[in-house]
């Protein structure tokens, strides 16, 4: 069952934007991408109020992903990540980016916090950061 609502084109969106942030770390990166977005959506905290869509998600501005800004975000989705995209709308979710609301990637380590957030971990080049769960029950 699904977390979040979407329809076949959300799906594809989502999925252009796991492959966009994340093609290089593979499936598991791009699953911790798909999960922080459907984070975003659930939350209704922080940054991330009223975002209710895949649509709000990905083209939030400011505070929102990188790569819908920079244009690389404007290639197909392929059958590939159509299928990862729906797993992380049917809810699953992959460790360190469970919970998280942000990652990013860093040149050096990965800070402890981010815009006192906790760091949750890395995944390749990618750090997760998570917020507390009073601050955001919705992501728990």
């Amino acid at each position: 069952m699904a977390v979040i609502k979407a329809n076949s084109e959300d799906v594809k969106v989502l999925a252009r934007l796991m492959r966009a942030e994340a093609e290089e770390d593979g499936d598991p990166g791009m699953l911790m991408v798909g999960n922080v977005g459907v984070n975003r959506i659930l939350g209704n905290c922080l940054d991330f109020r009223n975002i209710r869509s895949i649509d709000d998600m990905v083209y939030q501005s400011p505070g929102g992903f990188e790569a819908p800004q920079k244009g690389y975000f404007y290639q197909r989705a392929r059958e590939r990540d159509i299928r990862l995209a729906n797993r992380v709308i049917a809810g699953e979710r992959t460790w360190p980016a469970s919970n998280a609301l942000w990652f990013f990637r860093p040149e050096g380590d990965c800070p402890a916090t981010w815009y006192n957030q906790q760091n949750t971990g890395r995944y390749k080049a990618h750090c997760f950061f998570s917020p507390s769960s009073e601050e955001c029950p919705a992501v728990y």
